[in-house]
């Protein structure tokens, strides 16, 4: 078995036991605020962290160069503005087309 396909199944298992505990454990350790925190936040850390890791892959066919990394940052600086998903989506996308159409 390749390393890529042991990296599957552990997580393919993890993914089951973490489904597991989710019904197996009692209410009340569920209930729990650092618990419910936690799951709430986990969805957000996994895009992040996927985006990031597409963003940075130097081998792969999306290599970070500095005009897609500028577009995330005008995506940051409209999120720090408080902007809708769609302007921070619109102005990451204009930014990082503008500099391409231009280089």
């Amino acid at each position: 078995m390749t390393g890529l396909w042991v990296g599957v199944v552990v997580a393919a298992l993890g993914c089951y036991l973490l489904k597991l505990a989710g019904v197996a454990l009692p209410a009340a350790v569920l209930d729990h605020p650092v618990v419910r925190r936690v799951a709430g936040l986990l969805p957000v850390a996994m895009l992040a962290a996927l985006v990031v890791v597409e963003l940075l892959d130097d081998g792969g066919r999306y290599g970070a160069d500095w005009r897609t990394l500028a577009g995330m940052a005008a995506a940051v600086v409209a999120l720090l503005l408080r902007q809708g998903v769609l302007v921070v989506f619109v102005a990451a996308v204009a930014v990082t087309a503008l500099l391409r159409l231009l280089t």
